[in-house]
């Protein structure tokens, strides 16, 4: 049986299109649908949200041509500081925290960054800029589609009214997945009772690539280096996290007396003067996941299958260990002629990737349950957990080559 295309992906965001390059390279036929509108200029009025991107993400983008095609430049993350609710930041000296801890260049593999910021308009225009140049890939956006599973094939019917069939569909359609839900797959989902504010800052000093994490009762406290852009050399993002009530307050303060609750937070970092840049983003905080990554002719992807806490940054890098997975697999399935949507190589899909994405949950769930609390005996036990970081050079370095993802 011939199916119009190899593969069907719904959803055209970093995951969805990262795949969708990956395995056209490999000479899969492609139908990609995404809902929005793609554009290769990036927002002139971005909302502020921005990606931190771990190093061993970089050589995936590069791989896809999307790195390549970023039309600004992104920003190294070259040092990290973690501060457990006191500390001060030294502004341009690299020695560590008097009262928390640092990871410097000299902790990653070969001094390489730790990660990348880049800033979502940015990752998004040069998404849509190599999609529309990737051959093998049938990019329809905007454009939605109605589809059915039977054990043969996949079948979608598209907003044109045009009927098409796919060996299998991946279902990168984020958070609230049309797919998952169709597919009747559960989905737990873990309320936190809070808020993330994400901003960007200007200030008159430079930030050196240092990223701040200050862990507070009320919630952790984000700091990300941003590049310069015209009229503003120096940036940062800023993602702060505190009950609904709370941050609907700070967003209604004046201007200069929301920097100042900003400055409050930065643990003694020198930045200078602080600008706010744009409008406030806010967004309530859960993690979920799905308790199957496939059913007939689907598997789910990135947010589709897994949310994350973001205090450790790493929501969309969990995504791209799925893309890593799906293209080996599907790249190895298509080169031996096998059934792209077999139920064996779906059920290897959930087995490779499923346990060790838990896993990242899971930690990402205790490290915010562990710092947002101000208990004497927890406080006492995370301080001697930093301490230990600081002074044992091989755990610190181990600990950084898993958060670079390498």
């Amino acid at each position: 049986m011939r199916t119009d295309y190899d593969l069907c992906i719904n959803g055209g965001g970093p995951i969805g299109a990262t795949i969708a390059c990956l395995l056209a390279q490999k000479g899969l036929r492609i139908l990609l649908l995404e809902r929005a509108p793609l554009s290769p200029t990036p927002d002139q009025n971005p909302d502020g949200r921005a990606y931190a991107l771990a190093e061993g993400v970089r050589p995936l983008l590069e791989e896809a041509g999307i790195w390549q095609a970023l039309p600004l430049p992104p920003q190294a993350i070259t040092t990290i500081h973690v501060t457990d609710s006191q500390g001060r930041v030294p502004a341009a000296s690299r020695s560590t925290l008097a009262d928390g801890l640092s990871f410097t260049e000299e902790d990653a593999p070969d001094h390489r960054s730790f990660g990348w910021m880049v800033e979502a308009h940015n990752l998004l225009a040069a998404i849509a800029s190599t999609l529309t140049s990737q051959p093998g890939l049938d990019v329809r956006a905007p454009a939605t589609g109605q589809f059915q599973f039977t054990q043969d094939e996949a079948r979608i019917t598209l907003s044109t009214g045009e009927t098409v069939s796919a060996a299998l569909v991946i279902a990168a359609d984020g958070r609230q997945s049309r797919l998952r839900q169709q597919a009747g797959i559960g989905l737990t989902r873990i309320p936190y009772h809070k808020t993330a504010l994400v901003n960007v800052l200007a200030h008159t000093l430079p930030h050196h690539g240092s990223a701040l994490e200050n862990f507070l009762p009320q919630g952790p406290f984000a700091r990300l280096p941003l590049p310069s852009i015209e009229g503003h050399p120096h940036r940062s993002a800023i993602v702060w996290t505190d009950r609904a009530e709370r941050i609907a307050h700070f967003t209604s303060l004046a201007p200069h007396h929301f920097a100042h609750l900003i400055k409050e937070r930065l643990c003694g970092e020198e930045l200078g003067s602080l600008e706010l840049i744009g409008t406030h983003w806010t967004y309530p905080l859960a993690s979920q996941y799905a308790h199957r990554y496939y059913a007939t002719r689907l598997i789910l992807a990135g947010d589709a299958a897994h949310g994350l806490h973001p205090v450790a940054g790493q929501g969309m890098n969990l995504g791209f260990r799925d893309v890593r997975t799906i293209v080996a697999l599907l790249g190895e399935a298509f080169a031996h002629g096998e059934d792209l949507g077999s139920p064996s190589l779906l059920r290897r899909y959930q087995q490779l990737s499923r346990p060790g994405n838990l896993a990242m949950l899971a930690g990402c769930d205790m490290m915010e349950r562990l710092f947002s609390t101000d208990v004497p005996f927890i406080r006492h036990a995370r301080h001697a957990g930093l301490m230990a970081l600081r002074r044992l050079p091989t755990l610190r370095q181990g600990f950084v080559r898993r958060a670079m993802g390498l």
